[in-house]
């Protein structure tokens, strides 16, 4: 939920709005601190038998949508929703696996920072987060970020190097660590 919230974030800023599609567990809370503007977001927790209707409506409504599980999603229903999603040029951000997804993104893993020997505070949440995909997304790609870093933000860690065989690039501070692709 921490990175669904902070892409959503990301990809809502300067937008004019913002929808939640089956997220019942999503906290205002969660949203506001990950940076998301309640003022124009729209939820929908439950939207019944009828959720491709409904996200199809609220994707031609608002540029970002978030989705929850909502079910098995059968190839036509993927393919029509792909093609509102086209039309209308908004995001669609699953919390679960979508089928047709451009991009897979997802935190394979977490450490709490600042707490030591059993007392202290917590500083931040260190998460190394894997991209992959279709076309120019098929090489798996690592990140290292903080979720919610000292500040509160989402950040990338600086000097973080990926463990595996090839290094990741360098981000540049003024290129965000993960970009979202609509």
């Amino acid at each position: 939920m921490p990175l669904l919230l902070a892409l959503a974030a990301e990809a809502s800023s300067g937008t004019v709005g913002w929808a939640a599609v089956g997220l019942p567990q999503m906290g205002a809370l969660a949203a506001q601190a990950a940076g998301l503007d309640l003022t124009s977001g729209m939820r929908i927790d439950d939207p019944g038998r009828q959720w491709a209707q409904v996200l199809a409506t609220v994707a031609e409504a608002v540029p970002v949508v978030l989705v929850g599980r909502l079910g098995p999603v059968p190839d036509r229903i993927a393919r029509r929703l792909a093609a509102v999603l086209r039309r209308s040029g908004s995001v669609l951000l699953a919390a679960d696996s979508w089928q047709g997804a451009e991009v897979r993104m997802s935190v394979v893993s977490a450490a709490w920072e600042g707490i030591g020997g059993g007392h202290g505070l917590l500083r931040g949440r260190r998460v190394r987060v894997a991209s992959a995909g279709r076309g120019a997304a098929a090489v798996p790609r690592y990140a290292e970020m903080w979720l919610p870093g000292p500040d509160g933000q989402v950040a990338p860690v600086a000097g973080a190097t990926d463990t595996a065989e090839r290094p990741v690039r360098a981000i540049a501070a003024t290129r965000p660590a993960l970009r979202v692709v609509g």
